[in-house]
Formats: C-alpha cells, structure tokens, sequence
C-alpha cells in the first residue's frame, strides 16, 4: 500500500475486507521525515498527505473490521515533534513559506489531533475500541534520510547520543498495541528527556493536541480531502 496515493489505500482497504471478517490491531506508522517540497498523487503536501491523511483514509475504511472484533484497539505514531507544531487550517496544503521541519511537525500533530478524535467519536458511539498515541523517540533508522548531512545515515551524526536503536524504539508502539491496562487516548513514549530514548511510559502530549475545536476541524477538512467516511455503528452521531 502506498499512503501517499489514495487509490492505493482503496485498494488495500478492499484486499483486505476479502481476506478477513475483523481485526485486532492496526499501527499506523508509516511516514516521511524532512522531506523537500512535493506533492502525494492526490496533490497534498507530502508530509501531511502521507503521514496523516493516508492514515486516516485507512482508518475509516477498515473501521467496520475494528469495530466488531473484541478487544481491538488502534495505535497512531507520532513525535515528539508535535509539540513545536503550528497548524494553518487555511493553508493545509503548505503554499506559504514550506519549511521541512515545520511540515514534518505538523503532521504528527495531526496525527495526535486524529488519534483523540477518533477517540472521543469511539466514546460517543459506544464502541469498545481503543485509539492511543504513541511514538518511538529518537530510533536510529533511516527515517532521517532527509536531514542535514550532520544528522544523517545509520549513526545519525551528532544526533546519536541521544537516539537509541530500532528495537528499544519500537517498544512504546508495542506497548500502546499490547497493554491490557492501556486506556483510550493515552500517549505512549519514551521516558528519558526530551522524549528522545529510554522506557516506553505514559505521558502528556501538548495542550494544542487536545484542543478539540482544532480535532473536529481537522476531521471534517480530512473527511473533505480523502473523501471518507468513518463508519462508527448504530448509534454513529
């Protein structure tokens, strides 16, 4: 499936409604980091339309297959990131003064943003399945192909004394997909300064995360952009 191109995740959602009646998990956890100026298929800019957009397109088109199957929750992975990010609803798309970093962080306040609205929407229809944040800090992978050089390749440069390796990073995205004591809305992450390495705990993302006018915006402007629908039951609002 590629995100970045809404007739694939059409298409994937389909697939998958051919080989199975429900499902337990969904991460969504694919994305992109500091990528230069460009556009999905779609014609959104990358970060967003990639990282957030084609997740929630995703989201609501499997709903029905989390929705009936006991136990199942949804995990959304973020960053750190988040809390520097800015959002422009009138500018969704980034025509304005693109900058990388800004791009990147506002797509995983989007991410955020759609985690606890989905959430609260799960809440009001009465359904038992979970939507929780989390994010792996600082995981030595290839995500900062995009970065200055300093940064870049497998020991990220001058950033390594604050990363940690793939394996310890996954660790607060298993434990928001596996916990039995995880509740709805909760932010796993790591839990050494800065939120770049050490144990996956439960933590605070920032105010502008929850603010739920900026959830319910961007909700209705994704719903506008990918065209779908989330399908929440009987008793969908």
């Amino acid at each position: 499936m590629d995100l970045a191109a809404l007739s694939s995740v059409r298409a994937a959602a389909d697939r998958l409604h051919t080989m199975c009646t429900g499902l337990d998990l969904l991460i969504n956890n694919a994305g992109v980091m500091w990528a230069p100026p460009g556009r999905t298929r779609d014609g959104f800019e990358t970060h967003l339309g990639t990282n957030h957009l084609g997740h929630f397109a995703f989201t609501g088109l499997v709903l029905d297959l989390l929705r009936d199957t006991p136990g199942a929750r949804i995990v959304t992975v973020t960053s750190p990131a988040h809390r520097s990010a800015r959002f422009d609803f009138d500018d969704l798309r980034f025509t304005r003064g693109y900058r990388p970093a800004a791009a990147y962080a506002r797509s995983k306040l989007a991410n955020l943003l759609h985690a606890h609205e989905l959430q609260r929407r799960l809440v009001a229809s009465g359904s038992a399945l979970l939507s929780v944040a989390a994010h792996p800090g600082a995981a030595r992978t290839e995500l900062n192909r995009s970065m200055p050089a300093l940064f870049r390749g497998p020991s990220w440069g001058l950033w390594r004394p604050f990363t940690h390796t793939a394996q310890h990073g996954a660790l607060p995205i298993l434990r928001a997909a596996t916990d039995p004591e995880a509740g709805g809305g909760e932010y796993y992450a790591p839990s050494g300064p800065g939120e770049f390495s050490g144990h996956p705990v439960v933590r605070s993302s920032s105010a502008g995360s929850h603010d739920t006018g900026a959830q319910r915006t961007l909700w209705e402007a994704s719903e506008q952009l990918t065209d779908v629908r989330h399908d929440f039951g009987p008793s969908d609002e």
